[in-house]
């Protein structure tokens, strides 16, 4: 840990922040690396604790570090590239990309219809859907929360099927489904909801990219619309031609 810069008038939590910035910069803690704890960055340093929450808190709003509730605080990953083309996978792109892909089920619960969801789903208003909650990660690091619809009559018991298989591909593979394609994609930007951004582990307000998509089979029709809030600051899209 790099404790040099002792520079008078510059305030403490800078300079400690300045120090830490310093040690990501030259590699000594490389991306998803854990910081050591604040009482040993408060003795390096010669200062408190909460100096050392303070320069912490910076760190984060600028997306150097995250805090991890119960863990510590690590080094941000570097952006994940992220292909979106007709096939596009979470599994695969962050496998790819030298990374475990991992998913969690947030929740899974009855829907119906609305007019928006019949008609890009290929239904009737008001039929039954089930409706999706997850959590996508590459390794330890928080990459999308997606919300997925599907029609409950033709997948029935998704929700438990996708907590088993943690994989929207594969759920759909257990519903004899091996192929599908990506039919539409709109991105937009917004600020991340108070629960988005607990469970994306992001500071409130910090922005998200959201990507509203609809998948269907190989004859065209439509198996699942789902809308999944990225972290803005830990992935960049990639838009390829086929």
């Amino acid at each position: 840990m790099n404790v040099q810069d002792t520079s008078i008038g510059v305030a403490l939590w800078r300079r400690v922040a300045d120090g830490i910035e310093r040690d990501i910069a030259n590699g000594t803690f490389a991306a998803g690396h854990k910081l050591p704890g604040e009482t040993e960055i408060a003795e390096a340093y010669q200062v408190n604790r909460h100096t050392v929450r303070r320069a912490l808190a910076m760190l984060s709003e600028r997306g150097l570090v995250r805090a991890e509730r119960g863990s510590g605080t690590y080094v941000e990953a570097q952006r994940l590239a992220y292909p979106l083309h007709a096939h596009t996978r979470f599994s695969e792109i962050v496998g790819v990309s030298g990374h475990e892909p991992r998913g969690q089920l947030i929740d899974a619960s009855d829907d119906v219809a609305t007019r928006h969801l019949a008609r890009t789903l290929g239904l009737k208003a008001g039929a039954p859907l089930t409706r999706i909650e997850s959590l996508r990660l590459s390794d330890r690091t928080p990459i999308c929360i997606s919300t997925t619809w599907l029609a409950a009559d033709r997948f029935h018991d998704a929700g438990r099927v996708f907590a088993s298989v943690r994989s929207m591909t594969k759920l759909l593979a257990h519903f004899g489904i091996r192929d599908y394609r990506r039919a539409s994609t709109r991105i937009t930007a917004a600020i991340a909801t108070a629960t988005d951004a607990i469970r994306l582990e992001l500071p409130i307000g910090r922005p998200v990219l959201v990507v509203d998509s609809t998948d269907v089979d190989v004859s065209g029709k439509p198996l699942m619309t789902k809308r999944a809030r990225f972290a803005a600051e830990r992935v960049e899209f990639l838009v390829e031609n086929d």
